[in-house]
């Protein structure tokens, strides 16, 4: 099984939910494209909230020294990014691909994180309550269909909030597969706490 996680905009959870699923399915880990945080970005991030011995963490296809789009990072670094240079790590293990901001975050002058969706990826949506979140959700979801995509379900990140959920849960007709609450912190017990609320789920898919 292979996962892609991606979320309506920046800073909405995604890589804490990525920590949570590679955990929950004992899972390898790979984030395509890393713009900022080069000493320890989510990569290793994920790395320092699991305690299994199964999966493996992968290396960036395109470590970029600033935390910006990575297509402006890349510029700032002498570079563009070249999507045929990206390859999929090879393994025998389940897969969780991180993206990088929201799905048409630019990764060069005509592509973007949508276009390293492949058609045997499952997409998770993470979706964060704040003033506006709604339409972020939709329109993601909008855009994935779009392409016909499949997408497996979304998590929601933060307190429980009924009229937001509700109306994105029945407009998308997509699944919950889980909510993230709003916790002081995240650390390695915490993480495994949610991957075993969060594995009957995933193992469904």
């Amino acid at each position: 099984m292979k996962l892609f996680i991606t979320g309506i905009g920046t800073d909405v959870g995604k890589t804490i939910a990525s920590a949570i699923i590679t955990q929950a399915l004992e899972a390898d880990y790979w984030k395509p494209v890393q713009a900022g945080e080069v000493d320890f970005g989510d990569k290793h991030k994920v790395q320092s909230l699991l305690n299994n011995k199964k999966s493996k963490i992968w290396d960036n296809s395109y470590l970029l020294q600033t935390p910006a789009s990575p297509h402006y990072a890349a510029a700032v670094d002498g570079i563009t990014i070249d999507l045929a240079k990206i390859k999929e790590p090879k393994t025998k293990n389940h897969l969780v691909i991180e993206g990088a901001g929201g799905i048409l975050v630019p990764l060069n002058e005509t592509k973007s994180i949508i276009d390293l969706i492949q058609p045997d990826y499952q997409i998770i949506v993470v979706s964060r309550h704040y003033l506006g979140s709604i339409n972020h959700s939709l329109l993601t979801i909008e855009a994935l269909k779009a392409r016909k995509l499949k997408i497996a379900g979304i998590i929601f990140s933060g307190d429980e909030n009924p009229a937001t959920e509700s109306i994105i849960l029945s407009t998308t007709g997509l699944t919950m597969l889980g909510r993230i609450e709003e916790e002081p912190y995240f650390d390695a017990n915490v993480v495994s706490y949610y991957a075993d609320l969060f594995r009957e789920n995933l193992l469904k898919l």
